[in-house]
């Protein structure tokens, strides 16, 4: 096998635009077209728009795929609405996180599972073993679809010029199919910014004629092309997780603070379910530690792996961390022990190189819309 990365079908797009490429979880994605600050900033008061075709889409058919589903899965997904997606978790036996899914039900017998490009095969893995004894098939569709994310305040305008499609109808989390400037496409309203926006899952050989309609009918109103760069400070402010980042299969959902995915009531029998039980109990009893969010008072920030210290004890973990463009400041994201992950806790800071910098501990998110 080449261990040259996949490129996606707008890779030559991204190359006219000078982009700077990365290899991103075996993909050639750009990291960013000029400033990451600036498409920080158009996402947050304009648009953004995004390739996104790294992400791993499978699809599962058939009378018995929500029952699959709601075996592999620790979501109550049968209970999804045709139309609608779900924000949930693939675990293993032991609880550990696999990784963080949505999942779309596209009919009364069909599913999008869309999986963190670093983790698509796993999750891929992980379903055809799951589906043993179950009247479904899971079927590889990372190849079918590429994917084409258009954020931010300006972005319901944007489209609304290229599609007939509901839009004003479609909630967040809903997904329908449509035609965007002349393209099949599902239209589902989610994202990773913490902004309103959409994702736009085509054929790979509509890609480029969608991005282009895109960037004609956005650039009135601000639209720029954004990398991967700016959508993680995005997803930072946001407070959003991310995959060997916030989750680990070292970590059960209730250790991420997210407990609130595994739906216990529903019937199915569901791989992990015992150990996540036991470990809602040893949270309920014991509180692991807290994910919460740190503001910096000076201007270092803080990395991945930084220890977070209180009274010269390390009491807790940085798990991502960045300038963010919308606070002015350095951010962080941390696991901190129960005893000093309240907002305003004292004392605490972030290790940086042997120096103890000063923290202030805040409630996640750093940045919410105004509806």
């Amino acid at each position: 096998m080449s261990n040259a990365p996949r490129l996606t079908a707008l890779d030559a797009v991204h190359r006219s635009l000078g982009a700077t490429m990365t290899d991103f979880a075996g993909w050639d994605m750009p990291l960013r077209y000029a400033s990451e600050r600036d498409e920080h900033n158009a996402v947050r008061t304009k648009a953004g728009l995004f390739d996104l075709s790294h992400m791993g889409e499978i699809t599962v058919t058939g009378p018995q795929a929500a029952a699959l589903l709601d075996h592999a899965l620790v979501g109550n997904i049968g209970g999804v609405a045709v139309g609608r997606a779900r924000y949930t978790m693939i675990c293993r036996a032991d609880g550990g996180i696999l990784d963080d899914l949505i999942v779309y039900r596209l009919g009364e017998t069909e599913y999008m599972v869309v999986a963190n490009a670093s983790n698509a095969q796993i999750v891929l893995d992980a379903l055809t073993e799951r589906a043993g004894g179950f009247d479904a098939a899971v079927r590889d569709d990372r190849d079918a679809y590429a994917l084409i994310a258009v954020q931010g305040p300006e972005s319901p305008g944007i489209l609304k010029s290229l599609t007939d499609a509901d839009l004003d109808g479609l909630k967040y989390y809903a997904g329908l199919p449509g035609t965007v400037a002349g393209v099949p496409a599902l239209i589902a309203r989610t994202g990773y910014t913490g902004e309103d926006g959409f994702e736009l899952f085509v054929e790979p050989q509509h890609a480029e004629k969608l991005w282009k309609a895109l960037t004609e009918a956005g650039e009135p109103v601000g639209l720029v092309p954004c990398g991967l760069s700016c959508r993680d400070t995005l997803r930072l402010e946001a407070g959003m997780p991310l995959y060997g980042n916030e989750l680990t299969t070292s970590l059960t959902p209730f250790d991420a603070g997210l407990g609130r995915v595994v739906k216990f009531e529903k019937e199915a029998d569901f791989v992990g379910r015992a150990a996540l039980q036991a470990a809602a109990e040893r949270a309920a009893q014991n509180p692991p530690r807290k994910l919460v969010g740190l503001i910096a008072e000076g201007r270092r920030v803080p990395r991945s792996g930084m220890s977070v210290v209180a009274g010269g004890e390390v009491v807790g973990e940085v798990t991502s961390g960045a300038p963010s463009p919308t606070l002015g400041k350095p951010i962080a994201i941390a696991y901190v022990d129960a005893a000093h992950a309240e907002p305003g806790s004292e004392g605490v800071g972030v290790d940086i190189r042997g120096t103890h910098e000063p923290y202030e501990v805040v409630a996640l998110p750093f940045y919410k819309r105004q509806k």
